[in-house]
């Protein structure tokens, strides 16, 4: 069963209005994804875990709780590129790792073109950064190779998910939840998710 956890927060929603719109620009756009990316990361992260420790304040000592879980941000080249610093806004010590694939626009399949992994995994939990879930190929590739890496735990951020991207990733890797800003209608002949917001790399970074 799929594990998709789309926000319904009025603040991400009213944002998304916004990102969907032609009439941003891609300095907006940059800024609207990361403003949203921090609302999903603050949802996806509410089970991280965390040990005791004593905390002294300048009037006494007392017991706070830290997180003690080793975070690794992998954001799918492009398009995840704008999501890592508002992850780091709140993770501040997680580690960056990229991975980067491009969809063929024939097959929509995705092909692998970088990978600088290290040898053997190095944190506990894996938040894949990908702004659009639309085929799901390339995010359910990025998990192949994570797994393989040797991760256990990957969890899923992104803007905008289509129902056959839903369906691709659940159906290979079940045990990987999605931390969505919303589910929207179909994929078109293209592979571009409608109604959409357009290609999101291309919006961010102009090259539209």
């Amino acid at each position: 069963m799929a594990q998709v956890y789309c926000s319904n927060h009025p603040l991400i929603q009213h944002k998304l209005a916004k990102l969907r719109s032609v009439d941003t620009d891609p300095k907006q756009f940059r800024e609207i994804v990361a403003e949203i990316t921090v609302l999903l990361t603050y949802e996806a992260t509410h089970d991280l875990h965390t040990t005791a420790a004593e905390i002294v304040t300048p009037l006494t000592t007392t017991t706070c709780r830290v997180v003690n879980e080793r975070v690794g941000l992998v954001p799918v080249l492009r398009a995840g590129l704008g999501m890592v610093e508002a992850v780091l806004g709140l993770l501040p010590y997680a580690q960056v790792w990229h991975i980067g694939l491009f969809r063929d626009e024939q097959t929509l399949k995705p092909i692998s073109y970088y990978n600088r992994l290290p040898d053997h995994t190095t944190v506990d939990t894996c938040l894949l950064l990908d702004p659009m879930l639309a085929t799901g190929g390339s995010a359910s590739a990025t998990v192949d190779i994570l797994k393989k890496w040797g991760a256990t735990r990957i969890k899923y951020l992104g803007l905008i998910a289509a129902p056959e991207g839903i369906a691709q990733l659940s159906k290979h890797h079940p045990d990987v939840p999605m931390h969505i800003a919303a589910v929207d209608s179909h994929l078109n002949e293209r592979g571009y998710i409608v109604p959409g917001l357009g290609d999101a790399g291309d919006r961010q970074f102009g090259t539209g």
